[in-house]
């Protein structure tokens, strides 16, 4: 049985009302660059680009995107997941928009995890990042967003918000063994490719 979400989304699709943007990928310029602040919330660019980034993540099965990967240079994140085929044993990241972001890590404490990126089709990497942090920054809205996270849901966020320091996970990695295409890491594995 298909959900209504997915009946929706199909609708939207046929009807042109989705928009899923091109994701660049590594290599491309545009994705080296710092991103600059948000100043205006609520404005109807701002409401399009974060619909576009849903639109974009949820076709490419995606835990997050941030919005240089679609080539905007604004600091702005999208992120969460329920069920992710790329993720399989990854628990729920509620569903969110993050301006502005600011991380602060909460302890020394690292584990490195296997990452991979839209970005950087069908890789993976061993990436270290802090396990515990807090973030804020604000929503479409320009409401504030103060949270403390840790595991998977701080992997995420930290993974995203370094897009919009232009670094991609690769540039995180310690040990290059630990990086490569995901079928050859991963032989036999039904691990969803990027």
């Amino acid at each position: 049985m298909v959900s209504p979400c997915a009946q929706m989304e199909k609708a939207a699709k046929i009807l042109g009302t989705m928009a899923i943007r091109e994701v660049l990928k590594m290599g491309d310029p545009h994705l080296l660059a710092v991103a600059l602040p948000v100043r205006e919330f609520g404005t109807p660019e701002l409401n399009a680009l974060i619909e576009d980034m849903w639109d974009t993540m949820r076709d490419l099965d995606g835990a997050g995107l941030a919005a240089p990967q679609i080539g905007v240079g604004l600091r702005v994140v999208i992120f969460g997941i329920e069920d992710n085929a790329r993720y399989p044993e990854a628990p729920p990241v509620p569903l969110t928009v993050l301006i502005n972001p600011e991380l602060t890590p909460l302890g020394e404490d690292m584990e490195e995890g296997w990452e991979g990126c839209l970005s950087v089709p069908g890789m993976r990497g061993l990436v270290p990042r802090y396990r515990h942090l807090r973030y804020t920054g604000v929503d479409a809205a320009g409401h504030p967003i103060d949270r403390t996270v840790s595991d998977f849901h701080a992997r995420v966020v930290q993974h995203e918000v370094d897009h919009l320091d232009g670094i991609l996970y690769p540039r995180r990695i310690r040990d290059l063994t630990q990086f490569g295409f995901t079928d050859a890491l991963f032989p036999g594995q039904a691990i969803a490719d990027d």
